[in-house]
Formats: C-alpha cells, sequence, structure tokens
C-alpha cells in the first residue's frame, strides 16, 4: 500500500465531526504549504502573500480573467499630458474596514490622500518594501517624495518622469493597494498582522503556520451583474499543512476546497502523462487550466568580457531536444512548448508566428560544424546550473544533446546560492524562470534591455543590442497598443534569433476544485480571486 492511501486509511479512522458552530456558513478553506510572511501589501511579493493580500485590499485598477484592466477603488481614469499625467476618480462611499485605529468599532471613508500615503510608503528606507520599484517611473519632488497629488478627495493626479505605458498595469499589483496611515502607525510593524484594507474581506485571526481566517465584508463596494452584493462567501479559512500528501488527502476528504500546482507525487495519482484527470476522479475533482505568465528558460551569460558560448552552439543547444516529450514525461503533459519566444503565450505580444526553436537534429548538426566542432568534437563541457527542483529537466537536456556530441555539466545548488551566483554573473549557463510582475509584454523585455544588467536589473545574461534598445525606447513611447505590440514582437524575435536563452516552455495555472465550489475562475497571473466564489452552507 503507498503512502498516500496509507494515510488516507488512518485519517478516515481517526476522522472527528465538524464543528458545529459553522453549520450555516459558506467557508472556503485552501491550504499554503510554504507558509504567509506578511499581509502588509508592502510586503506582497510571492504568490501565496499576494493571493492573501488580494482578499483583504484593493488598488485603484484590477484586472479580469484575460487581464484586461477594469476600475476597482477608481471608477475612472484619463491618461493626460501624452502619456506623462494619470487622473483617477474615485468611487465614493468605499470604507475601510473597522478597526480600533479609527476609534472603538469605527472606520472612515477612502480618500485620495490614502493612495498619497500608500505609494509614498513603498519607497520609505524606513520600510524596506520590495515593492519599491513598481514607483520608478514616477516623477520626484524636491523633497524626495513622490508628485502625486489629491486635487480633491476624490480625484487623483500621478505624474511620472516619462510616457510608460505599462504604468496601469503595474498600479494593478497588490503592492499598490490603499492602506490606512492611523492603522499602520497604531501597529507599526505589526500591521503585517494586522491588516486594514478595503477589501471582500476582513481579517479575523492569524495563528503563524496553523491557521488565518477571513471574514466576510458586510459593507463591500463592488456588486455582481445583478446588482447582488459581494462577496458571496462567509469566511476564508487557510491552513499551512507543509506535507503535501496529507494536503492531497484532505482535499480527497472534501476538508479543503482547492489546490494549486503539480508539487508532490499527488500529480501523478490525478492526471495521466498527457495532462489528463484520471478517470476515477472526474466525478470528485474539477480540474482547470491556463496559460500562466512564466516562462521557465535556460540563459547564457554573453557578456563580451566573459568568453560567452558562440552564437552557434546557442543556437544548436535550443534546436537539441524535445521540449513537447519533456514535458509530457516530467511534468504530466502541463505546460506549453515553448517553440516561439519568449512572451509567454495568454499575453498580448505573444505571437504564434515568431519563428523559434523545436526539435531539429539537423540543424543542431549544421550549427556544430560552422561554430568549428563537428559532432561536438573539441567542444568543451558547459556547466549548466540549476536546483534540485528542476534538477530533472536539466538531465533530460542533458541525455538529449549528449547525443549530438554537447557535453552538459549539472551543477546543483541551494535555490539561494543558486540565485546569488547568477545575479553576479558567476556561471555561464542556467536555469531561471520569469513569472509575470504585471501583465505587459514589456516586463519580459525588461530581462534584455542594456541598462538593466545584473545585479542592478533583471538582465542576467547581460544580452546587449541596439535595435533591441531602439525598439524598447520606442515602445514605451508609443501609445499605440496596437503599435506597441508589433514593436513587441519585433523585439522578441531578435532575441530569439540571437540566442541568449533557450525557452523550455510556458508554464499553465493547474487548479484542482470540488465539485460544489463555482465562480472561482481562472487567469493568467494565477491570482486566486474569492470574491466571486460560491459554495454550499456546511451542514
Amino acid at each position: 500500500m503507498n503512502r498516500i492511501f496509507t494515510l488516507l486509511f488512518i485519517s478516515i479512522l481517526f476522522a472527528c465531526q465538524p464543528e458545529q458552530r459553522y453549520e450555516g456558513k459558506s467557508i472556503f478553506r485552501y491550504n499554503v504549504s510554504d507558509g504567509i510572511t506578511s499581509l502588509d501589501p508592502a510586503f506582497s511579493r510571492s504568490i501565496d502573500n499576494v493571493s492573501a493580500v488580494n482578499q483583504i485590499f484593493n488598488g485603484l485598477v484590477q484586472t479580469n480573467k484575460k487581464l484586461n484592466l477594469k476600475p476597482c477603488l477608481a471608477k475612472s481614469w484619463e491618461v493626460l499630458d501624452s502619456g506623462r499625467t494619470y487622473r483617477f476618480r474615485l468611487r465614493k462611499g468605499v470604507y475601510f474596514h473597522k478597526s480600533e485605529a479609527f476609534g472603538k468599532d469605527s472606520t472612515r471613508e477612502l480618500t485620495a490622500s490614502d493612495f498619497i500615503y500608500s505609494f509614498n510608503r513603498l519607497i520609505d528606507p524606513q520600510v524596506i518594501s520590495p515593492g519599491k520599484w513598481v514607483m520608478s517611473e514616477v516623477q520626484r519632488n524636491s523633497d524626495d517624495q513622490l508628485d502625486i497629488r489629491a486635487v480633491d478627495d476624490y480625484t487623483l493626479d500621478i505624474y511620472l518622469k516619462r510616457p510608460f505605458p505599462p504604468f496601469l498595469g503595474i498600479l494593478s499589483m497588490q503592492y499598490c493597494s490603499a492602506v490606512p496611515k492611523e492603522v499602520v502607525d497604531f501597529y507599526g510593524p505589526d500591521f503585517r498582522a494586522n491588516p486594514i484594507g478595503t477589501g471582500p474581506f476582513k481579517f479575523q485571526y492569524w495563528k503563524e503556520n496553523t491557521k488565518l481566517v477571513f471574514l466576510k465584508n458586510e459593507n463591500y463596494f463592488e456588486k455582481d451583474k445583478n446588482g447582488g452584493r459581494l462577496p458571496y462567501l462567509d469566511a476564508v479559512s487557510i491552513s499551512f499543512t507543509k506535507d503535501l500528501e496529507v494536503t492531497f488527502l484532505k482535499f480527497l476528504k472534501k476538508e479543503l476546497d482547492y489546490l494549486t500546482g503539480l508539487k508532490g507525487s499527488y500529480k501523478d495519482e490525478l492526471l495521466t502523462s498527457d495532462g489528463k484527470l484520471r478517470q476515477k476522479y472526474e466525478e470528485q475533482v474539477v480540474f482547470t487550466t491556463s496559460p500562466y505568465l512564466n516562462t521557465e528558460y535556460l540563459g547564457f551569460l554573453v557578456d563580451e568580457t566573459k568568453q560567452p558560448l558562440p552564437k552557434e552552439i546557442r543556437q544548436a543547444i535550443n534546436y537539441g531536444f524535445e521540449r513537447s516529450k519533456m514535458l509530457k514525461y516530467l511534468r504530466s503533459g502541463i505546460g506549453i512548448p515553448a517553440n516561439q519566444g519568449f512572451i509567454p503565450k495568454g499575453l498580448p505580444g505573444f505571437n504564434e508566428q515568431t519563428k523559434g526553436y523545436s526539435f531539429q537534429p539537423d540543424s543542431v548538426r549544421k550549427l556544430l560544424e560552422k561554430a568549428g566542432y563537428p559532432n561536438g568534437e573539441g567542444l568543451p563541457v558547459i556547466a549548466l546550473s540549476t536546483t534540485a527542483q528542476y534538477l530533472d529537466l536539466c538531465e533530460y537536456l542533458q541525455s538529449q544533446l549528449a547525443e549530438f556530441g554537447i557535453r552538459i555539466k549539472v551543477e546543483v545548488n541551494q535555490a539561494a546560492t543558486n540565485n546569488e551566483l547568477i545575479a553576479n554573473s558567476k556561471v555561464q549557463f542556467f536555469r531561471k524562470s520569469w513569472v509575470a510582475d504585471y501583465p505587459d509584454a514589456e516586463n519580459y523585455l525588461s530581462l534584455f534591455k542594456s541598462g538593466n544588467f545584473a545585479p542592478n536589473g533583471p538582465n542576467y545574461t547581460h544580452f546587449k543590442s541596439e535595435q533591441f534598445d531602439l525598439w524598447y525606447n520606442q515602445a514605451l513611447a508609443e501609445t499605440n497598443d496596437t503599435l506597441r505590440l508589433k514593436l513587441y514582437q519585433r523585439m522578441d524575435s531578435l532575441v530569439i534569433s540571437e540566442a541568449p536563452v533557450v525557452p523550455l516552455f510556458y508554464d499553465e495555472v493547474v487548479r484542482f476544485t470540488q465539485p460544489t465550489i463555482s465562480g472561482l475562475g481562472v487567469n493568467p497571473m494565477n491570482l486566486l480571486v474569492l470574491k466571486y466564489a460560491k459554495k454550499p452552507t456546511e451542514k
């Protein structure tokens, strides 16, 4: 009997009855195995922190499941001064959750000044927010504060240094949520565990690494298309079980409503090798996938001062393995082979017609010969730096490329060590991924801008191209979305032809939910949105 079903037998044997106090309530339950470190939007860096913060707070704008921007705390906006000024009209009658910081059992209305405080807090050197960078395009005043002005209580102006079309997308990030100064001052550093926002759920209880509970915000401002008040759920309960097999068993017992990702051995239990839900679970589990804004790739350090591998060798490696087989055998068919560019599927700017790389043995041999290494003869061993989590993918490449005489030595490092080596240009060949910070292809293309060399930016390969930089700057000055996307696609094609990276696959969001759950949906940012979710009340 395997471990999963041994645990299932034991858990059923000792199962206890549901607590009566939850009778008649609609409670959504899920688990976060890696834990949540903060409920403060200024520290919403990991996907788990982001999803928790998303239940409690709101920003000026938000995205729908197709990544289109839509109003949130701002009911409308204008882009003025050729893209340098953004004017937002705020909703009236939006209130923060109640807090003793406002007075006994009290609250107050959100105003434009709350955003001036919240955004300046991100750049405050005393706060040390990892989200400081999101305000980098905002102009500064003489006192080094952001040039953001409250025209009145419900009108907010933000002045940029230059036109920057992705700015609206950046404002949809949870870093840019509205927080009340009184509450932050009241709790100080403990605001991380005492959050007060305007969101669909309000904070109730948190015992770290044990349980986190949110309750329905009865006064939430958003309504559904029929005029009904959101959210529908009465509460959200988050557990922090680290054992992924135990988590899976709790899901099978309906103690959890939702699982995401492919961590743990349960992926092989639930899914076939071609990424389909196994027949025996079809009535028990709802399986949903969607493009995920995450490109998994290998990068080459192409800095001319570091003796980079010749372009022909980089291209040969791109042609030398079958991406579809890699996904089938190592990821249960989840993922989309990256046979186009670096921009992932699901993001405007992705182009099915981009000429990328597929498995082409003849091209590998011709490129090796062109580089002066026929059949790999004389080619030095190439070290590939990775982490244990991606060892199987790297060993797959190692095996496939060996057939052409390309010898790869896989070096496994701790995640923190690996990231440090990559950021400081200490490795020639490395595995990396890029998950979108905001829904604009510029976020991906910034990895190849010459001004973004690591460690001061995300250009880990040190790729440099005057043509790329020219198109990049033209794209940022272009206010016509159609023309800007065409520039993005040109830049993407240029990167692929020069081969500073080996795109492996575009990831997919994977969700397993109980059949009783509706309205949860899925989106390419893998953001958990619970305000539309419905679940029957507990008996």
